[in-house]
């Protein structure tokens, strides 16, 4: 079993990595899925990858491969190292991990990785978490 802070630990690696959408490389570029999925191998729990999306997709395929992935956690039991599902432009197309100081993701209004507290606006987003498999 993996702990959660070593998931956080390895999510905070990625911190200032410029934003790219599709991209996979720490330190070069990354979007959303791509620090999960990073974080994911780098840890060895998982080694699947998805590509061929779009900037801002229009469908629930983020959403239903979360679901069939990952472990969906009730909201009053969110922890460190969790994996937010968040909505954008009423579409569910962003993910972020929970830390200490809130969230972290790739963030493209910023153009890279970021860390930063939940405040309400970003609160009222979110439609689900899940546990990475294999974390405790």
């Amino acid at each position: 079993m993996i702990p959660r802070s070593a998931v956080v630990a390895a999510a905070r690696e990625w911190l200032g990595t410029p934003f790219h959408h599709q991209g996979r490389l720490k330190g070069v570029g990354v979007d959303c899925v791509g620090v999960v999925i990073g974080v994911a191998k780098e840890l060895g729990i998982s080694d699947f990858d998805v590509d061929g999306y779009g900037h801002r997709p229009d469908s629930r395929e983020m959403e239903r491969l979360a679901r069939k992935l990952l472990a969906e956690v009730p909201a009053d039991a969110v922890r460190l190292g969790d994996v937010l599902l968040i909505e954008v432009d009423s579409q569910p197309q962003h993910l972020a991990f929970v830390t200490p100081a809130g969230m972290l993701h790739a963030y493209a209004p910023l153009r890279c990785v970021v860390e930063h507290r939940i405040d309400a606006s970003w609160r009222a987003r979110i439609i689900a978490a899940f546990s990475l498999p294999g974390v405790e």
